[in-house]
């Protein structure tokens, strides 16, 4: 039991570091949009006419992924309030560039 216990302080510990401020939820937003984007460009190499093409766009979508989950990762690692934060300010934070 005392071996439980512990185990889920230990758990409970990063849930513990979460401020709450919406960073989370703006993170996942910033990151969604870079995965939608991506898809885009995996569709269109889909459709590519070379396969010189298809690799560019396919690293292009690879590229749009890796950015979007450090976006994700900055973003929650930064502890915003994002309640404080205008609409124009959380779509400046979270769209893709």
């Amino acid at each position: 039991m005392k071996r439980t216990a512990i185990i889920l302080a230990a758990l409970a510990l990063p849930l513990a570091a979460c401020g709450g401020d919406g960073d989370d939820a703006l993170g996942d937003r910033a990151e969604e949009n870079y995965d939608a984007a991506a898809d885009n460009l995996e569709d269109m190499a889909d459709n590519a006419a070379t396969p010189a093409q298809e690799d560019m766009l396919d690293q292009q979508a690879d590229n749009l992924e890796a950015i979007g989950e450090q976006k994700e990762e900055a973003i929650d690692d930064s502890d915003v309030d994002a309640d404080q934060l205008t609409e124009e300010q959380k779509n400046a934070m979270t769209s893709v560039q």
